[in-house]
């Protein structure tokens, strides 16, 4: 299987063009991040990628698959989501709610196999969200229910994965945690897309980045490549103050001209 290459994108909706002519690929074991400032179309290639929305024009494919002619069955095999603030609406313990990952693979009405159960413990484990299997979720706060629709899309165990800001409303330690798991999965050889809106993530943990601006692409390349300072002022209206420490390399923005 190749990577994941979404080419020359194109999405209206209700009227008004949100992107056009959006190109980049994710190659397995990469970590992309699409950054770029609010209302520039970062969710909204997600969703087109994972034909939530119907693009006006461009080609999405795996390899030499076209994903719009996927089953959607086959298609959640080979793209899991990690969708920005889902409400989570069903009384259902958190185990379940995570096992529910699994139901690609699995025919209706079968039951989950114990592969399919060390699965979802595993994931759990690593998310850190194991100890709430017995909650219902719809008791959980906003972070912990972060984790475990985390836990969810990896239980998947597809190809590749995409997240739409999947450190929002978690704490320093998990957003680390969530971040190293992102790198975890492309270390195992899973293309991981991200929106992101930490620049000092996007710089420290992702291979590639692409930036977009007024619904285009303004940049694609390595973060060195994309975080410069032209680059930045241009999407964003700011500067950033940059240093590294303990072989990290971090940036923060200040307001342009301030």
């Amino acid at each position: 299987m190749n990577g994941l290459e979404i080419q020359n994108l194109a999405v209206t909706l209700g009227g008004n063009a949100i992107l056009r002519d959006v190109s980049f690929t994710v190659e397995p074991g990469q970590v992309v991040g699409l950054i770029g400032a609010n209302g520039a179309g970062k969710s909204t290639a997600l969703k087109a990628v994972l034909g939530i929305v119907e693009p006006e024009a461009g080609d999405i494919r795996i390899g030499d698959q076209d994903v719009a002619a996927l089953a959607p069955r086959e298609r959640a095999k080979k793209l899991s989501y990690v969708p920005q603030g889902a409400p989570v609406h069903w009384p259902l313990t958190v185990e379940r709610l995570v096992g529910l990952g699994r139901t690609p693979h699995l025919t209706p009405w079968q039951e989950v196999r114990e592969e399919d159960q060390a699965v979802i413990r595993s994931v759990m484990e690593e998310t850190d969200c194991w100890h709430l299997r017995n909650r219902l979720a719809t008791t959980l706060s906003g972070g912990e229910r972060s984790r475990v629709l985390l836990a969810r899309t990896m239980a998947v165990g597809a190809p590749f994965m995409l997240a739409d800001e999947p450190t929002a409303s978690l704490d320093p330690l998990h957003q680390l945690q969530v971040m190293d798991i992102m790198r975890g999965q492309a270390a195992c050889g899973a293309g991981v897309l991200l929106v992101l809106h930490d620049l000092s993530f996007a710089l420290r943990y992702c291979d590639r980045l692409v930036l977009l601006h007024e619904g285009g692409v303004l940049a694609s390349g390595t973060p060195a490549d994309v975080l410069t300072d032209a680059h930045l002022e241009t999407a964003f209206k700011v500067k950033v103050a940059r240093w590294s420490e303990g072989g990290e390399q971090f940036l923060a923005p200040h307001v342009a001209g301030g």
